[in-house]
This record gives structure tokens, sequence and C-alpha cells, in this order.
């Protein structure tokens, strides 16, 4: 029973500094004077006003409800408790480095301007023009998406291909093997100039980067794959299929969930600098655009949305890989 309410309070306390760190963030922000002279634009939405200090404390108002309902639903799992009471300072430090951020680049404009704003001249970004970076936020999604599917289904066809077939791995596995030192921006030129369009040459380029992390991790697991298991699945009268499909690719799913992992960074890359390079938009084309008008402000803001984008792909990524291998609990560390 001690124990339990040990747990409970250190539960109570990583909670608590969780959400102390973004409390002071807030109160920085309104305590402190605007000292520098800034222009504070008002925008008009649903009938009130807001500038950009309102939308950056609605914004850490946000971030601390969303660790607030992340913490309750941890509760229940002793794991998960563990690890949320014990990323708790760094949440904290997080808070106050937003607000020495607010005070530095806001406040008195203390950073190097305009390339250093502050978190609340960041967020004026989606007060600004939110409809054009929603835009741009979602074709950055679709380019994604299509060039994932696309990387995922040849890279694992191919390895399965490559580990399977003794001829396929040696006509195969020397392209491979070349192809996958060369950056994917390389082929930047040929793509754009033999793909019918951007959006295609885009995703040719995603595919091309994905191609050797997913084909040479699934054709390492299926070929690890022992001897034994193909032995015993014969005797109980499995085919070829069978031996492919319910043996060999099971066997590899650690392996091709790696490459994925290790492809989805280079694929996420290469999708920002081929946006930066000849889409007709995107978050990386947005970049672009900011940086010649020396909007640093916004480019920062497609920055955060990247990193957030890519957390939730992440996390995705990783819910779908514990499900797929949930066999694998308590067997590995």
């Amino acid at each position: 029973m001690a124990n339990k309410e040990i747990s409970n309070l250190k539960f109570a306390l990583g909670i608590l500094l969780t959400i102390a760190g973004f409390v002071i963030a807030i109160i920085v922000n309104i305590a402190v004077p605007q000292v520098a002279d800034v222009n504070i634009k008002e925008y008009e939405y649903f009938g009130r006003l807001y500038n950009f200090n309102d939308l950056y404390r609605y914004i850490v108002l946000c971030i601390i409800a969303i660790f607030v309902v992340i913490g309750v639903f941890s509760y229940f799992d002793e794991d998960k408790r563990k690890k949320y009471v014990k990323k708790a300072p760094f949440r904290f430090a997080l808070g106050l480095a937003l607000a020495l951020w607010d005070v530095l680049g806001t406040k008195y404009l203390l950073l190097p301007q305009p390339f250093f704003p502050g978190p609340a001249a960041i967020v004026e970004t989606f007060l600004n023009e939110p409809a054009f970076v929603l835009e741009n936020t979602l074709y950055s999604l679709r380019l994604y998406a299509a060039g994932f599917t696309v990387g995922v289904i040849f890279g694992v066809g191919s390895g399965i291909l490559i580990g399977w077939f003794p001829k396929v791995y040696y006509w195969v596995s020397p392209i491979l093997k070349i192809t996958g030192v060369i950056p994917a921006v390389a082929w930047m030129p040929f793509a754009l100039t033999l793909a019918p369009t951007p959006f295609s040459a885009a995703v040719f380029l995603m595919t091309m980067c994905a191609w050797f992390p997913i084909a040479s991790f699934t054709a390492q697991g299926v070929q690890s794959t022992a001897k034994v298991h193909f032995e015993v699945a014969k005797t109980l009268g499995a085919n070829t299929a069978q031996l492919v499909f319910r043996v060999a690719i099971p066997h590899a799913m650690p392996q091709i969930f790696g490459g994925i992992a290790m492809a989805n960074g280079f694929m996420f890359t290469t999708l920002v600098m081929s946006e930066m390079m000849g889409q007709p938009g995107g978050l990386g084309y947005y970049i672009q655009l900011s940086r010649v008008w020396s909007a640093y402000y916004k480019v920062f803001a497609a920055i955060v949305i990247m990193a957030v984008l890519f957390s939730i792909i992440l996390a995705v990524i990783s819910a779908v890989q514990h499900r797929v291998l949930r066999w694998q609990k308590g067997l590995v560390k």
C-alpha cells in the first residue's frame, strides 16, 4: 500500500512539474512588458480580435492540456506512468526555455533579428495566412503519403524477392548496393526531366531513397530465417507460398520495420528538398518562398509544423510496429 501511495505521489508531482514550466511561460508572456518597439497587429476571427501573444498563450495552454491527457492515460499503465514521471523534469525545462526565448526574442529583441524571432512572432504566421499554410501542409502530407506508400511497397517487395530467390539476389543485389550510396538528390535532374509532373518526380526520389534501407533489411530478415523453421513447416505440409508468407516474412518483420524507420527520415528529408527545388507547393516550397522575402518567422513556423508532423508519423509507425510485433513483448529489451 505504501509503495502505491509513493507511486501516486511521484505521478502527481510529475503532472505538477510538467504543468509548472508551461504555466511560467504564460505568466512571463503576460507579466513582462513589450520593451522593444514591435508593431503588434490584431486579426479578427470569430468576431474577436487576436494578436500573436494571444495565440501564443492559447497554444501553450493546448500543450498543457495535451500533456495532462497523456498523463491521465499513462496512469493506468505502470511502464508508461514511469516514463511519464521520468520525463517530467525535461518538460519543465522546456517550459522555462520557452519563457526565456519569449523574453529574448519577443519582449526585448535581444536575439539577432529577423533571423531568430520569438515564439509569439512565429505563431503569428497562423494568424496572418492560415489558409496558405494549411494548403502547403496538406500538399506535403499528400506527397509524403504517395512517396511512403510506393517506397514501402517497392522496397519490401524487392527485398523479399532478393532474400528468397538466389537468381534475383545475383542480379539485383549489386544494383541495390550501387544505387544505395547515391544520394536521392543526385537523381533530381533526371527525375525533373523525365517525370511527367513535379509530383511524380518527387515520388520517384522518395522511392529511390527508401529502396536501399527497406530492401536491404527485408532481404537480410528473409535470409536469416532458420532452416529448422522451414523444415517444420514443410513437415506440416506447407507449400512455397506458405513458406514465404507464413514463415519467412513474419520472421523478417522486425528487420522490415527497422528498414522503414531508417528510410522514413531519408524520405522526409528528400520530400522537403524536392519541394524547395521544383514543387508547386508544400512546406519546403513555403520555406523557400518565405526566405526570399526574409520572413524568417514563417520559416520557423514551417519548421515547427514539420517537426510536429514527423513526430506524429513516427508515433503512428511505432504504434503499428508494436501492434504487429506484440509477440516480442517480454522476449526482447
